[in-house]
């Protein structure tokens, strides 16, 4: 179905295509999910084919409360509701058994049901005016660069969906950590927007079992993903690769350092070398990098710490498509 997709900040429509079992793109601080009713077969559907993602990667279900956890969940450990009275409303997603009332398909076939309380006003808003979570994947098609704006969705999806929810530009800019529990033991499977000493702070021993591309049990666990059309290369010698690539069209995204390019292909993430500033603004460097005519995307190694972790765990991600 084509449809004539508008950008607002009604609420009230956005619950209306929901109830109508449509699909809709909502602000997140972390990035904008294609959000549909996450209890119903035929609205979650709509959201695989409009993403054209795989049937084997499941889904996010967004929650209003904490209160709401023991609905979806069949089992939840004590660690993880304090996780939850920490983190939440905020980039932290837990997997969890499921209880039957969630779909196979929000799942992937899976028993267990990732879980998270985003944490912006709009969708808030909009859950509390909603009798069912909602399964929100990131709203763009699958494999490609996440959306931090309503306008990045536009471009996306503009004809597959009826309406965007404009919340402004993303707080966070990455994805929500995410986290499992199995056995009493705790697993990370996502780097992400909460970092992960805070994380350590609850649970010093956590495992990390960030990647499966045969069956994922949470999303992000995909080798290649988040990956623009331009041939990305990452480094830790933006000027060797300048002189290496002298004879193409470059752009340059740094996290603060200035190189010679025109200034119109060059971003700098965070002049003052701040890794927040820099993470919230990653993806949209990405988006303006990819629709410049230029034959390569050269993107600097960001400081492995806090948040600059997981922006290298994009940044890895999204070249392996190039990497052969």
């Amino acid at each position: 179905m084509n449809f004539e997709t508008h950008i607002g900040t009604d609420i009230h429509e956005a619950a209306a295509y929901l109830n109508s079992n449509e699909i809709v793109a909502i602000p997140t601080e972390t990035v904008y999910g294609l959000a549909a009713n996450a209890l119903n077969e035929l609205a979650v559907s709509k959201v695989y084919v409009a993403k054209k993602r795989p049937l084997y990667n499941p889904l996010i279900v967004h929650i209003k409360d904490i209160n709401e956890v023991e609905k979806y969940a069949a089992e939840v450990p004590a660690l993880a509701f304090q996780l939850f009275e920490t983190f939440s409303p905020g980039p932290l997603t837990i997997i969890l058994p499921k209880k039957d009332i969630v779909p196979d398909i929000t799942t992937a076939g899976k028993q267990d049901v990732a879980l998270r309380i985003p944490n912006h006003p709009l969708s808030l808003s909009l859950l509390e005016m909603l009798d069912y979570p909602l399964a929100a994947p990131s709203a763009n098609p699958f494999g490609y660069i996440s959306p931090t704006s309503a306008e990045h969705v536009y471009n996306q999806l503009r004809g597959k969906i009826p309406y965007i929810l404009d919340g402004g530009h993303c707080k966070s800019g990455l994805e929500s950590t995410v986290i499992a529990f199995r056995e009493n033991k705790a697993y990370l499977h996502r780097l992400g927007a909460l970092g992960i000493d805070e994380l350590k702070k609850i649970i010093p021993n956590i495992s990390f079992e960030t990647k499966d591309d045969n069956a994922p049990v949470s999303p992000g666990m995909l080798k290649q993903h988040y990956s623009p059309n331009t041939i990305l290369v990452q480094s830790k010698n933006i000027d060797q690769l300048i002189l290496e690539q002298r004879d193409r069209k470059i752009g340059i995204i740094s996290f603060q350092k200035n190189y010679p390019i025109d200034a119109d292909k060059l971003v700098v993430l965070s002049p003052s070398g701040d890794l927040n500033e820099a993470a919230s603004r990653l993806y949209a460097a990405l988006h303006y990098m990819d629709a410049l005519d230029i034959d390569l995307i050269l993107v600097e190694f960001m400081p492995e710490e806090g948040i600059g972790a997981a922006m290298n765990d994009r940044l890895e991600r999204a070249a392996s498509k190039f990497i052969k």
